[in-house]
């Protein structure tokens, strides 16, 4: 995969009741890779009418409620898979990623064939909610203690996956925790996990459209961060000494 050429490459884009900014996000996002596929996460809004105006241009993947966006991204991985597609940028329908940095994932996955590819914000950003700093800090150390990787941004749903690179996609979790543990999946089976500088965008707080419940996600976070930990001592951490004893070998 190179810069001209993105037959291998398409985007998955879950939304839920985004009306507001879907049209502008698909549009944009066309314009730097021309396979696209939302998941319509059972919205009650009228994306569907929005989805149903692009025709063939993008490809839709629909079910009657909403299932979290866990279970939006794994659907989205499978319609990748059987449409023959090996990589997969995500990008959130809200309005807060640029499509035209799908040009620096593709940049970065060239020089880093195989890794899997995360979007790192600046989370001093002007209108960045302030639990959003706290969840994202709160996770980074935990992925550090489940992983030995450290990144700077562990909560962003802007990444490039390797579609053959990936855990089970029957995932523990089906909402927005599902993408640490695609991340913590990925490092125990030794994929190199890259960050990238992104741009992002927030609304002021009375404009923004967020489905993210502080208490309750938080608290689903911290669930997942200990099993995730208990896992990590009978598989993560055996599995990352195992692959190190290899390479001294090789």
């Amino acid at each position: 995969m190179n810069d001209s050429k993105t037959s291998g490459l398409c985007v998955v884009m879950p939304t839920y009741n985004n009306a507001g900014t879907l049209r502008d996000v698909v549009e944009r996002t066309l314009q730097f890779c021309p396979n696209v596929i939302v998941v319509n996460d059972g919205c009650t809004d009228n994306s569907s009418e929005i989805l149903a105006s692009f025709g063939e241009r993008i490809k839709v993947v629909s079910y009657g409620r909403n299932r979290g966006k866990g279970y939006a991204l794994r659907q989205g991985f499978e319609k990748a898979k059987e449409l023959g597609f090996e990589y997969v940028i995500t990008i959130d329908s809200d309005g807060q990623h640029f499509p035209r940095d799908i040009q620096l994932f593709i940049k970065a996955f060239n020089q880093h064939p195989g890794a899997l590819i995360v979007g790192s914000r600046n989370l001093n950003e002007e209108n960045m909610p302030g639990k959003n700093t706290f969840a994202n800090k709160f996770s980074n150390f935990w992925f550090k203690i489940q992983t030995g990787v450290k990144l700077p941004d562990t909560q962003t749903g802007y990444r490039l996956y390797p579609l053959n690179s990936l855990p089970n996609l029957k995932l523990l979790t089906s909402r927005y925790e599902a993408e640490l543990e695609l991340l913590v999946g990925a490092a125990w089976r030794g994929v190199d996990l890259i960050p990238i500088k992104i741009n992002v965008f927030y609304p002021k707080a009375e404009e923004r459209v967020t489905h993210f419940r502080p208490f309750w996600d938080f608290l689903r976070i911290s669930v997942l961060n200990t099993v995730l930990c208990i896992l990590a001592l009978f598989y993560g951490l055996p599995s990352r000494l195992i692959r190190r004893a290899r390479r001294r070998h090789d």
